[in-house]
């Protein structure tokens, strides 16, 4: 696949092959400043290594899946705001209890499909039937990179939960800051920077 275009290619994660890549993978809810950090890195050591850069994300996300958090932004400008990170390719897997209850090897056999070389993650990313698998088992199939947190002015991690909790108090000028501006048409321009190859019947 030629990724020498501009635009960022959104596919399911049953279309997903490539001979090599660099990784980022999270649930992403928000795309809030750390998830930017973590998908930058992503970005750029795959632009250094020249091979596709690949985000790899879930609809819905976990937590909401399970009743545990609401979401933080629709599906739409999720993939909006990852593309502005300038990835080639986002994949979106379909979370949902079927999906969760895959085990860990299977999950681990999806990511050998794209071949990477490093693998992005937050400390706290697990994977698997409840939750089997965790950076220590990614680790022993694949270079993988910890990610850091992000902290911010007030001395805290930028997190999505930390980003609900400002919103359920009222604190949503804080919440903003520590997700990122995305004015309303930033979700246009980002759309504008993806191709959406998921209805596809063939692979892209």
């Amino acid at each position: 696949m030629d990724f020498q275009a501009e635009q960022t290619r959104i596919v399911t994660d049953w279309q997903a092959s490539l001979p090599a890549s660099v990784m980022a993978i999270g649930a992403f809810d928000g795309v809030h400043r750390g998830h930017q950090a973590l998908i930058r890195g992503a970005v750029d050591q795959a632009r250094r290594a020249h091979v596709a850069s690949v985000v790899w994300t879930f609809d819905p996300p976990p937590k909401v899946v399970f009743g545990r958090a609401a979401q933080l932004c629709p599906l739409d400008e999720k993939l909006a705001r990852i593309a502005r990170l300038g990835p080639d390719m986002i994949v979106v897997a379909r979370f949902d209890r079927l999906y969760a209850a895959r085990s860990a090897d299977t999950f681990l056999r999806d990511l050998a499909r794209v071949n990477p070389q490093v693998i992005h993650v937050g400390a706290d990313f697990r994977f698997g039937h409840r939750q089997s698998g965790d950076t220590a088992l990614l680790s022993r199939h694949f270079n993988v990179n910890i990610a850091q947190p992000v902290i911010c002015a007030a001395g805290e991690t930028v997190s999505s939960t930390r980003i609900r909790a400002l919103r359920a108090d009222g604190r949503l000028a804080e919440a903003r800051a520590l997700q990122g501006p995305f004015e309303s048409a930033a979700c246009l321009t980002g759309r504008m920077l993806t191709q959406d190859l998921r209805f596809q019947e063939t692979t892209p």
